[in-house]
């Protein structure tokens, strides 16, 4: 046991020397010190959002749960935040929480799509390929949208899941979840006929084949995805890193971005997912297929 102190408390680090990614050989001190790194990143979208950790306690590759509520011995400086029904979960909003959870082996860390008013903070494309298929297919369907979306006048922003997908951020002014899910069903089944041999919006894997699933009822009620600039449960140690379109076309994957080089590249780029933040503008053209979609149903 080992004991740093952080923001003026004491933040103890228990086994410092467990290797929790043996692919790479990465400790829990290690780990610590990388998510560290990571914080300045991370914490701006986590703070205020209701928290899902993914914990490994002994690794991965071994047993994990996903942790939502505050577990029993939490410490009081650990703040907290409320989703839409009131209901109590941690608050990523420090750099000695962000150590706490990592002292505990929370390898992933999750946040809803709303705001705590339940609405949308921003329309999200998320891209899984199917068994089969490469990140290379995943990257493909990506710059279709990509390209479409700039043609309709649309700016739109990539990150890696970090595991074997992308996901696709469209800033825009708070909606509904079912003005979101309207406006993504559309899309899901446009690039579905535009490409019926490598897209699809079937949820039954067994139905897919070896098309990617455009998952546009992801984005639901009491429903979250990876933040971004998260770490991920994977051998690599990645990181859901947001990428140029230019770095997609370049065959960026997923673990480019690592727990070893994220704090590096963000050095340079700086935070490219930050027009995520504010309350947005209503998008002329996603306006308008809203209202189309919204008379013919």
């Amino acid at each position: 046991m080992s004991t740093v102190t952080v923001q003026g408390s004491a933040v103890s680090i228990s086994h410092p020397e467990k290797v929790l990614f043996p692919h790479t050989g990465m400790t829990k001190a290690e780990y610590i010190g990388a998510l560290a790194s990571l914080a300045p990143y991370l914490l701006p979208h986590t703070t205020g959002q209701p928290l899902t950790a993914i914990r490994y306690p002994h690794g991965l590759g071994d047993e994990f749960f996903y942790q939502k509520r505050p577990p029993k011995g939490t410490p009081g400086w650990v703040s907290t935040t409320t989703d839409e029904n009131g209901d109590a979960f941690i608050n990523l909003d420090s750099l000695r929480t962000l150590m706490w959870l990592g002292n505990s082996a929370a390898l992933e860390f999750h946040v809803p799509f709303c705001n705590q008013k339940g609405m949308l903070t921003s329309l999200v494309f998320d891209l899984d390929p199917s068994e089969g298929q490469t990140f290379e297919d995943v990257t493909a369907c990506a710059l279709s949208v990509f390209n479409t979306m700039k043609e309709l006048g649309v700016t739109c922003y990539a990150k890696t899941s970090g595991a074997s997908g992308l996901q696709i951020y469209i800033p825009t002014r708070r909606m509904t979840f079912e003005e979101g899910r309207t406006i993504n069903a559309f899309f899901g089944r446009y690039f579905q006929a535009k490409y019926p041999d490598t897209v699809t919006v079937e949820r039954l894997v067994k139905n897919r084949g070896r098309r990617l699933y455009f998952d546009y009822l992801q984005m639901g009620h009491g429903k979250s995805i990876i933040s971004v600039y998260s770490p991920r449960a994977v051998p690599c140690g990645a990181v859901s890193m947001p990428v140029t379109w230019e770095e997609l076309e370049r065959g960026a994957k997923p673990c480019d971005f690592t727990l070893a080089n994220a704090a590096k590249r963000l050095q340079k780029t700086g935070d490219l997912f930050a027009p995520m933040f504010g309350e947005g503008r209503p998008v002329p053209a996603l306006e308008e297929i809203l209202k189309k979609q919204t008379m013919s149903s």
